[in-house]
């Protein structure tokens, strides 16, 4: 079964678009829920995105793309 990892809906607030700064796990990596797999930085202010469940990372948006809130940036296969 595959879950999304997200731009969460309420990361930041305004409109403002992100970009993916760093990786923390590499893909086809085993994450367990709760870990920290990526950054986005929002104008100078650095977020963190958490596993929403325990799984193989599937990386489909890389480092320096600009991403929105709610765009889907990996997956996980359970």
């Amino acid at each position: 079964m595959s879950i999304v990892i997200t731009v969460p809906d309420d990361l930041w607030e305004g409109d403002s678009e992100g970009v993916i700064t760093a990786w923390l796990v590499n893909d086809g990596a085993e994450v367990a829920q709760g870990d920290l797999v990526a950054e986005v930085m929002v104008e100078k202010a650095q977020y963190e995105i958490e596993a929403p469940s325990t799984g193989v990372l599937s990386i489909t948006k890389q480092e320096d793309e600009v991403v929105e809130k709610g765009e889907t940036i990996a997956s996980l296969e359970s």
